[in-house]
């Protein structure tokens, strides 16, 4: 009877051996990556994105019913509205978002999903930490397991308790910086401006402007091809090819040409706003105190079949402005009539503590202008898809999901031939309408839009970052090539009253994460037993030795005969 038992004892500890051999993980037990926090900032005593950064707790699917006090891992089609809020009602310890490395296999409607949520989730205030991090086989194997671990809650008590005993995992996740977090008193919002003086003392202005900072969840991942990568390099092309044109004195216009590029576009146009100041309230020889013909300014120009021109009022006929706007439609119905072109009429609330576009900031000072763009209303989900997404990126990254380089290039087209017919007044001239000024040498050069695209994707413009070396080479390129075709250059650099600030970021956007694997506590109750199993076999073997060798002799005989 003992000769029986002790085999299956004996196959019964080896078939626990086997799976805790089985349950043992493939990769290290501990590994360390970089996430990035989502959004926090003040502006105008009016708090967004998350005020938490500490994170310590155990890693759970979304698919979990219960998420209070877990970190919830979620992969980009988990990450929709509903279970991001149903996160925040259970207060969740924290949400760990992971990015797929290739976004070209993303389905377009889960890309869309996802930019609504992230849209949604940037106007809540919360004290949940929210983390973003490009997803690796560490990561995917952490995810795999949470999810299989929800999976199996349906299953029988008995089937989940052997499991949690024996083969499960559980992942603990951890920020380990304990400092609170802060607000940055020395943050700079950067402007650059420069000049093509046009002939004549006198010469009225035409300003064309562009914000080159971009806004996303992250700091850290928003790259802003089309919002508004788009609008910086239509401006740089015009400055190019514009200055073949002034550097001659036969073509040079009767037109000051005053080009900028502001920061701060994406928190109320805060440089726009300080750049208006500096050049109105303090500065008593700037371009802007003179005859200013209008404001142009470019956002948002790389995708789609329309073109809308935004403006605060009605441009009356008769002024600059109004012959602007017919030289634009003018170029559209003869050159590319499929595009659709229309003017939106949205007057400034001066009660709303926001502005919708960057010419609203002139028109507060009775400068006119408006704003050029591929979006109709400044207030639609398309534009947070567009203007406040980090998958708002070009190149290998997100692949050209928001930017079609050659309608970009058609509406510079639109643009550049609408200045030139309205600064050389072709149409009183009697020039045919389908007139070309830039043709031949004078063309945009694809491989120059194609560089300058991804040379502004390939860093993150978020204005927090100033002071990220990034950063630094982005706005010296900038200047650098405004310095190459301008005159009179100018960085102005803008920094908050550490009074009273208009805007304030906080610093731990970039924070080392812990992501460690353990077992249950049940898993150590079930290894004792085993190890005491195996004891208690041990000791009574070595006890009754002499027993159990005459029994296996008798055994050995009765076989022989």
């Amino acid at each position: 009877m003992l000769l029986r038992i002790l085999p299956r004892a004996a196959a019964l500890l080896m078939l626990c051996v086997q799976l805790l051999h089985a349950s043992v993980l493939p990769t290290v037990s501990s590994y360390e990556f970089t996430a990035y926090r989502m959004q926090q900032y003040a502006i105008q005593q009016e708090k967004h994105g998350c005020r938490g950064a500490i994170v310590q707790a155990e890693a759970r699917s979304a698919d979990e019913p219960v998420l209070t006090r877990r970190c919830v891992i979620m992969k980009l089609p988990d990450f929709t509205v509903e279970r991001y809020f149903e996160a925040l009602r259970q207060s969740a310890a924290a949400v760990l978002l992971l990015l797929p490395k290739n976004m070209s296999a993303v389905p377009q409607d889960i890309i869309q999903t996802f930019m609504v949520s992230e849209s949604e989730a940037l106007l809540k205030d919360t004290i949940m930490p929210v983390y973003v991090t490009p997803e690796d086989e560490q990561l995917l194997y952490m995810y795999e397991e949470v999810k299989h671990a929800a999976a199996s809650r349906t299953s029988s008590i008995l089937v989940r308790v052997f499991r949690s005993m024996v083969t499960a995992t559980v992942f603990q996740i951890l920020v380990s910086n304990t400092n609170p977090i802060k607000p940055i008193t020395d943050s700079t919002i950067i402007t650059l401006e420069g000049v093509l003086p046009g002939a004549g003392e006198d010469a009225p202005t035409i300003v064309i402007t562009a914000h080159y900072d971009s806004y996303g969840l992250t700091p850290w991942l928003s790259y802003g091809a089309d919002s508004n990568g788009s609008g910086v390099i239509i401006l740089l092309e015009l400055v190019r090819l514009f200055q073949k044109l002034y550097s001659n004195p036969h073509s040079q216009p009767a037109y000051h040409l005053l080009f900028s590029l502001t920061g701060g576009g994406k928190y109320n146009f805060l440089g726009t706003k300080r750049f208006i100041e500096e050049n109105m309230d303090h500065a008593e020889t700037s371009l802007l105190h003179d005859n200013v013909a209008f404001v142009l300014c470019l956002d948002t120009l790389a995708n789609g079949d329309d073109m809308f021109l935004h403006v605060s009022r009605p441009p009356k006929p008769g002024t600059p402005q109004h012959a602007f706007v017919q030289h634009l439609e003018q170029v559209v119905s003869s050159r590319f009539p499929w595009v659709r072109f229309g003017m939106v009429h949205k007057k400034i609330n001066l009660g709303e503590s926001t502005v919708s576009w960057e010419h609203e900031r002139y028109a507060m000072r009775r400068i006119p202008g408006f704003t050029l763009s591929h979006l109709e209303d400044p207030k639609s989900e398309l534009r947070g898809w567009n203007d406040n997404s980090i998958l708002n990126a070009y190149s290998t990254r997100f692949s050209q999901l928001h930017v079609d380089l050659r309608k970009m290039k058609r509406n510079a087209i639109v643009i550049a031939e609408s200045l030139a017919r309205f600064m050389y007044n072709l149409s009183d001239k009697g020039s045919p309408k389908d007139i070309q000024v830039f043709k031949g040498q004078m063309e945009f050069q694809d491989s120059r839009m194609s560089s300058l695209m991804s040379f502004l994707t390939s860093i993150p413009r978020a204005t927090q970052l100033d002071k990220d070396p990034k950063h630094t080479i982005l706005v010296n390129t900038l200047e650098h090539e405004l310095r190459y075709y301008l005159h009179q250059v100018h960085r102005h650099t803008f920094r908050q009253d550490k009074r009273d600030p208009e805007l304030t970021f906080f610093d731990q956007m970039e924070q080392p994460m812990m992501m460690y694997r353990i077992k249950p506590a049940a898993f150590d109750l079930f290894l004792g037993g085993c190890i005491a199993a195996y004891l208690a076999i041990v000791y009574y073997a070595i006890e009754n030795c002499g027993y159990l060798y005459t029994k296996l002799k008798a055994a050995v005989k009765s076989k022989q005969k």
